[in-house]
């Protein structure tokens, strides 16, 4: 058995302890039963063959799990986005007490020496998963980020805290179209997300989703500073709900979109993946392990792209993921905040709505 169940009204979730990933997330709200993350149609399929070293975490590509590094691993062996997403974890203890549930989980491998934990807390009444990795010891630094993944039937919107700029990397995603499509141009950088420039001209919305048919591209959305709350919220169409993907903004000070709309031809993508909007809070380079260490692209802009390791020293990074459903004629959401009452969406035309949660989590 891969897969470990927990619940605590109103939230369900399910790990696959074999790469660490969110297999399965639902949340009940006002009658409707909300499945806010996606899986790869061929995770958990029987009789699927793979190309020659696809990584695990493709193999099982699940609703959101941890990276570290984020992307490329270029300076300790193991496979792209590092053991977290790739090899098995160990259920260690399940607490409870009044109204709380927290399931710990501990790395197998080591990152750069470092042992890892994740604890996933569910709060009796809250439509979230409260998620806390903890690295202790290990040597020289490391990037880390979270690897969310929203599925739209009929597209969506995305709003998102204050970013002060979106940045595509130095390469397509897919630059040779025998294999695929990109649509961005690369690379590319601007203030406005609104208009961010395309490869054969203009601009697109990059808060509407998809922005273009059968494509790949990959921004950066560097977090503005000055803020207590980043926040990204999924507003889908079809499912009539929201996404909800939180964090603490100066630990995780980038998110990076990955588009991925039936731009990849080749296994097992094969132009069936699509519809899904990669979330991905991180401190990281997307070019990788090395990148992210050294001085690029993001760090010159003041923006820290790594952690430091350490003997005696613990990083803990900490994320929230959770959902509600749109209720009929609200408006779309144009901030969050949090307070006494929990965390409050504020809407177009000056209403707000109040969710529970708990604001100590991502305190400073």
């Amino acid at each position: 058995m891969t897969n470990l169940s927990f619940d605590l009204a109103p939230v369900s979730l399910s790990l696959d302890i074999s790469v660490g990933h969110l297999a399965a997330l639902s949340i009940d709200d006002g009658g409707r039963h909300l499945l806010p993350l996606h899986r790869a149609p061929w995770a958990g399929a029987p009789d699927v063959e793979f190309p020659d070293g696809t990584a695990p975490n493709v193999k099982r590509l699940s609703g959101d799990f941890f990276c570290a590094p984020f992307g490329l691993n270029d300076i300790e062996p193991a496979p792209s986005h590092g053991w977290p997403a790739n090899s098995g974890w160990d259920h260690h203890d399940t607490l409870r007490e009044a109204g709380r549930l927290t399931a710990v989980f501990k790395l197998r491998k080591t990152v750069m020496g470092a042992r890892l934990e994740k604890r996933l807390t569910l709060i009796s009444g809250h439509p979230f998963v409260y998620q806390e990795h903890r690295f202790t010891g290990g040597e020289g630094a490391v990037s880390a980020a979270h690897h969310v993944m929203v599925h739209m039937e009929a597209g969506g919107q995305l709003a998102v805290s204050p970013k002060s700029r979106a940045m595509t990397p130095p390469t397509a995603l897919e630059p040779d179209p025998a294999l695929g499509r990109s649509i961005l141009r690369y690379p590319a950088e601007t203030n406005r997300l609104e208009a961010f420039p395309l490869a054969a001209g203009g601009a697109v919305d990059l808060k509407s989703y998809p922005p273009d048919e059968a494509h790949e591209d990959f921004v950066t959305l560097v977090e503005h500073k000055g803020h207590a709350l980043g926040w990204s919220v999924v507003s889908r169409h079809a499912e009539q709900d929201r996404v909800l993907v939180l964090k603490q903004p100066e630990i995780l000070p980038v998110t990076m979109l990955w588009m991925s709309n039936g731009g990849r031809d080749y296994a097992p993508w094969s132009g069936r993946h699509a519809g899904v909007l990669g979330i991905e809070d991180g401190r990281a380079s997307p070019l990788g392990h090395a990148d992210s260490i050294r001085d690029n692209a993001i760090s010159r802009k003041g923006v820290a792209t790594a952690f430091d390791l350490g003997e005696g020293r613990d990083v803990v990074i900490r994320q929230v993921i959770g959902a509600c459903a749109i209720a009929p004629g609200e408006g779309a959401v144009v901030d969050a905040t949090t307070g006494a009452d929990g965390l409050r969406l504020h809407l177009e035309g000056g209403d707000s709505r109040s969710l529970p949660f708990d604001p100590s989590f991502l305190s400073p």
